[in-house]
C-alpha cells in the first residue's frame, strides 16, 4: 500500500494548487480496480484534514451503474450533479448506487468543501479536467490487483471483474490517463 512520502507529496500539490471548481480543490485518485486507490483516498483525506482544511472523499463506486459503470452516463451524472454545483460555489447532490438492490437509490447531499477526493477507476477522465487541479494514477501488477479483489468480493464475482479490467483498460487508453498524471503511485 502507498507510503507516507506519496501522501505527503499529493497534499503538497494539492495545497500549492489553486482551487478550479469554484472553492474547492479537486483531487482525482483514478488507476485499475484493485490497486490501492481507495486506501491512498483515506491517507490524502486524513492527511488534507489535519491541515485544518474542510475534505470529503466521494467514491466512483457509489456512482457506476452496476458492472457497466464506466458507460456513457457516468460522466454526464457526475458533471451535473457534483461538478457543475460546486462550480457555482453550491452543494452538490448525487444519486447513489445500491449494488445490493442493483438500483440507484437515495441521494446524497454535498456541501461546499475545501478539497473533494474523487477516488476510482473513472475519475481521471477528461471530461473533469477543467474542475481538477490534480491527477493520481495508482497501480499495481495485474496478479496482484485480482487477489485484492478475491479477497475484497469474494471469488463468485471474478467473472465480473475481469470483464471490469477490460472496460477500465478501454476507458484508460482513450482517457490518455496514466500520462496524464501529475503523480504515479506503485502499490504492488
Amino acid at each position: 500500500m502507498p507510503s507516507p512520502g506519496p501522501v505527503d507529496q499529493i497534499v503538497e500539490l494539492t495545497v500549492d494548487r489553486p482551487a478550479r471548481c469554484g472553492l474547492t480543490k479537486v483531487v482525482s485518485i483514478d488507476g485499475p480496480a484493485g490497486s490501492g486507490k481507495t486506501t491512498l483516498s483515506a491517507l490524502l483525506a486524513g492527511a488534507v484534514g489535519a491541515r485544518g482544511l474542510s475534505v470529503a472523499e466521494l467514491h466512483m463506486d457509489d456512482f457506476y451503474d452496476d458492472w457497466d459503470g464506466l458507460g456513457p452516463d457516468l460522466e454526464p451524472r457526475l458533471l451535473t450533479q457534483v461538478f457543475e454545483p460546486l462550480a457555482d460555489e453550491q452543494s452538490g447532490r448525487w444519486q447513489r448506487y445500491d449494488w445490493h438492490a442493483t438500483a440507484f437509490d437515495g441521494w446524497v447531499d454535498l456541501p461546499v468543501v475545501d478539497v473533494l477526493v474523487l477516488e476510482g477507476c473513472g475519475s481521471g477522465a477528461q471530461a473533469y479536467d477543467r474542475y481538477r487541479g490534480a491527477l493520481v494514477w495508482v497501480e499495481a501488477d495485474r496478479e496482484t490487483r485480482v487477489a485484492r479483489g478475491i479477497e475484497r468480493d469474494g471469488e463468485q464475482v471474478l467473472p465480473q471483474w475481469l470483464a471490469w479490467m477490460e472496460r477500465e483498460e478501454a476507458h484508460f487508453r482513450l482517457n490518455a490517463t496514466r500520462e496524464r498524471a501529475d503523480v504515479v503511485v506503485a502499490t504492488g
